[in-house]
């Protein structure tokens, strides 16, 4: 058994499946638009996208999208508007290789949960294969703020997996191994959950299920199985119980992170790298200790790009906070105003390949740091999507023009 999903928040999650996304990269390989919906492994098993009902003209969004092929499938035979949100940069970028040009079909990168808090509600919502890799605690809230009264909600997610080892009664991950080809397996985690647990998250958050459908393999000696869930957003006159839970008595540890993303931009357009993972980035990284912030820029920028500022050529825009998982992530955002010489790949860093954009061109596949210094910088680029962080602006954050080349 493989899995094929890409997700959304989960301890671990984004390295495992950019790991398996870049994988698959490297093979150049890119399902075929398939001619049916299957939600298993196994082609022709169990029911099509029938099931999501008539969704012709309808926004739709597929959680986990991957390499896009289901969502085309849905927008070319269905007629249907689809989002495809999925956290992994390389799994994005398969679809945007593949399909980013698709009418009808959007390709979405950042995590589908913030997604939905922003987006306008959705008439559909599926998952294929997907959502044993994402805490319902996480997701399921999202879906039910995020979908319209008497939406649709069809997913499968792993049951029994290839070692014969069934669900849990527990709302708790465990590790499971995704199989590709003769590599070599990666390690994720997944919420594998008796059909019942499902039933009683679901009510919790607002769904009703129609039904569940065990899926099996035609094969005899595979034990792999796989739930189809159809349930529907039920919006109930009385509002949900507000729940909490008391404070640890143990004493918090140190949690946060801090680091710098640089904006080099002139005549020539704003200055951008590819991570070895895919994503477009700005210069930047991670503050030293002792280290004033105008030095971290000064010193990233030259690490990263060859070229060569001053600390007084650095404007501090402000701070922008957010978290992943439980890591609070500061990031100062930096517009570099002089520069020396012209950027290019250095030995030993993971960004590369760097290239000047003009401002209403940007790349698809921005990294979410860099998005957000972006949009903190200037309003009137065209709209970015990224996962929110709250922004404090410094208060002379206005620099001076760009000047490339010029004497340091």
């Amino acid at each position: 058994m493989s899995w094929s999903p890409s997700l959304t928040a989960n301890p671990g999650y984004e390295q495992s499946w950019t790991i398996y996304g870049q994988r698959q990269l490297d093979y150049g390989y890119s399902p075929p638009v398939p001619d049916r919906i299957d939600w298993g492994f196994w082609p022709g098993v169990g029911p099509g996208a029938e099931i999501l009902g008539d969704i012709r003209g309808k926004r739709i969004l597929d959680v986990g999208s991957g390499p896009g092929h289901h969502a085309v499938h849905l927008a070319r035979e269905h007629g249907a508007l689809v989002d495809g949100v999925d956290l992994s940069a390389t799994q994005h970028q398969r679809a945007l290789n593949a399909h980013g040009s698709e009418p009808g079909v959007r390709f979405l990168c950042g995590d589908v949960a913030e997604h939905l808090r922003r987006a306008e509600p959705y008439e559909a919502a599926y998952g294929i294969r997907t959502f044993a890799c994402i805490d319902p605690h996480h997701l399921l809230p999202a879906l039910r703020d995020g979908l319209v009264d008497g939406a649709p909600l069809v997913f499968s997610a792993l049951h029994t997996d290839a070692d014969a080892q069934g669900p849990s009664n527990e709302v708790v991950p465990r590790q499971q191994l995704i199989r590709l080809r003769d590599g070599e397996p990666i390690p994720t985690q997944m919420w594998v959950l008796t059909p019942q647990l499902w039933e009683d998250l679901l009510t919790e958050h607002g769904f009703r299920v129609e039904g569940v459908e065990l899926l099996t393999a035609p094969e005899p000696d595979n034990p792999g199985i796989l739930q189809l869930v159809r349930a529907r957003r039920h919006r109930t006159t009385s509002p949900p119980r507000v729940t909490s839970r008391p404070r640890t008595a143990r004493p918090p540890v140190p949690h946060a992170a801090i680091g710098v993303g640089a904006i080099v931009f002139g005549e020539r357009g704003l200055l951008l790298g590819r991570h070895r993972h895919g994503t477009w980035e700005l210069p930047g990284g991670t503050v030293e200790p002792g280290e004033s912030l105008h030095d971290t820029v000064v010193r990233e920028l030259a690490e990263e790009t060859g070229l060569l500022a001053r600390p007084e050529d650095v404007t501090l825009l402000g701070t922008l906070i957010d978290h992943v998982d439980d890591v609070v992530r500061v990031t100062v955002g930096a517009v570099v105003t002089a520069w020396r010489g012209e950027p290019a790949d250095q030995p030993h860093e993971s960004v590369g390949e760097w290239r000047w954009w003009a401002l209403d061109e940007l790349p698809q596949g921005l990294f979410a740091c860099s998005a957000q210094i972006l949009t903190s910088w200037r309003s009137d680029l065209p709209p970015i999507e990224h996962t929110p962080a709250h922004f404090t602006p410094y208060a002379d954050r206005t620099p001076t023009p760009a000047k490339a080349n010029s004497t340091l």
